[in-house]
């Protein structure tokens, strides 16, 4: 059993994790696993300060983030798995100097070449993509829309998962980021909502898994919709490793902390806190992105 006395022994995943060698890299690692962590998926992290502009600098910038993800697991005995992909904001700033066709272009090759690294099982899924956060107006808008309608026909063509980064429209957004999983038949459940809200009701996200970023009222929300959820949910802290925001979003030690408060709610409510537990941190992470090797 991985639950005795009320607290959580089992494994402990974090779904949307960043790491920076400028940052605090290792020690970061270190914190979520003396935390009680024991699972990473590591997401690429853009330097903007030094964005890619041809393929062999994507490249170059994926293998700093396998090679940040193996040296995890060497020094600290953690599971890591590894999503890469193109941030929209990365292409929100590149259209802004190369223009709409050149940056899209540049930015549906950076999601081939996350594929040709899932095909060669050093990652296990494309992200972050998505939408950019921030106003842009309606033209970018429907640009980034365009550029993810073929994002994700191109990983339901590779059969893997992708980590979305959307804006924060709550149900509009999943409803209509459903929409464009629908038109080109992706499955909604390999739609990953990262930094999603604590509503985990279905009619909130319209059946796209939610990958909550778990602050301070993120487990009364999630209680408060848990009868609601259908396909399961993910706890993340959407952690920076960023020295110019120190703790941004959340700090490494987050999920371990907010696993051990969800399973004194859940048991005070009388769900099975281990089935549960299991779930958000072994059974749905094995589904979405296949066991780990």
């Amino acid at each position: 059993m991985n639950l005795a006395e009320g607290r959580w022994n089992g494994p402990i995943l974090d779904n949307h994790f960043h790491l920076d060698k400028a940052g605090r890299y290792l020690d970061a690692a270190l914190d979520f696993k003396r935390a009680g962590g024991t699972d990473i998926v590591l997401v690429h992290k853009p330097d903007f300060n030094n964005l890619p502009i041809d393929e062999s600098a994507i490249r170059l910038a994926y293998e700093g983030t396998v090679e940040m993800a193996e040296n995890t697991r060497t020094e600290h005995d953690l599971r890591v798995r590894v999503v890469l992909g193109p941030h929209p904001a990365t292409w929100v700033h590149q259209a802004a100097e190369l223009g709409f066709e050149v940056a899209g272009e540049l930015h549906l090759s950076a999601v081939e070449m996350a594929i040709e690294f899932c095909d060669e099982n050093l990652a296990v899924g494309v992200g972050e993509v998505g939408r950019p956060h921030w106003e842009v107006g309606d033209e970018v808008l429907e640009h980034a829309d365009q550029l993810l309608t073929e994002v994700l026909g191109m990983c339901k063509q590779a059969n893997v998962p992708a980590q979305l980064h959307l804006d924060a429209n709550g149900e509009k957004t999943n409803e209509e980021i459903s929409k464009i999983c629908d038109r080109v038949g992706f499955p909604r459940f390999g739609a990953i909502h990262h930094h999603a809200d604590g509503n985990i009701s279905k009619q909130y996200t319209h059946g796209l898994t939610s990958s909550v970023v778990v602050g301070r009222d993120a487990i009364k929300d999630i209680i408060n919709s848990i009868w609601q959820n259908e396909g399961g949910f993910l706890m993340e802290t959407d952690y920076m490793d960023d020295p110019k925001r120190p703790g941004a979003v959340l700090g490494p030690k987050t999920v371990p902390k907010r696993t051990q408060q969800l399973a004194t709610s859940l048991i005070g409510m009388g769900i099975d806190a281990e089935a549960s537990l299991s779930a958000i941190h072994v059974d749905l992470p094995d589904a979405l992105y296949g066991e780990y090797e």
